[in-house]
């Protein structure tokens, strides 16, 4: 399942402090970079960030999914109303990868 334009749309608006934010298309999905590095990405409708120290820190119970088939595990995003958040997490993401 791809992940639908209206979804990266909210993504984007919820991310929009986000300095230096940038997205790509890639096969029905949208990876997501953060000052030229990618962080993560929207896969299936779901925000997922790489699986660093951290967004490990940033987010403590948030479940690893895969991204697709064969992926490696990243961390599902599941509070998307907290914009302050988010916009931390892209950025410290971005000092890690």
């Amino acid at each position: 399942m791809a992940s639908s334009k209206e979804y990266l749309e909210y993504v984007l608006e919820q991310l929009q402090q986000v300095e230096g934010l940038r997205y790509r298309p890639m096969m029905g999905e949208y990876l997501l970079y953060c000052r030229g590095r990618v962080v993560g990405g929207v896969y299936d409708d779901r925000l997922l960030v790489k699986d660093t120290e951290s967004a490990r820190a940033l987010l403590p119970e948030a479940p690893r999914e895969l991204p697709y088939p064969g992926g490696r595990e990243m961390l599902l995003v599941t509070d998307m109303e907290n914009k302050s958040l988010l916009q931390r997490l892209l950025e410290a993401v971005s000092k890690e990868v």
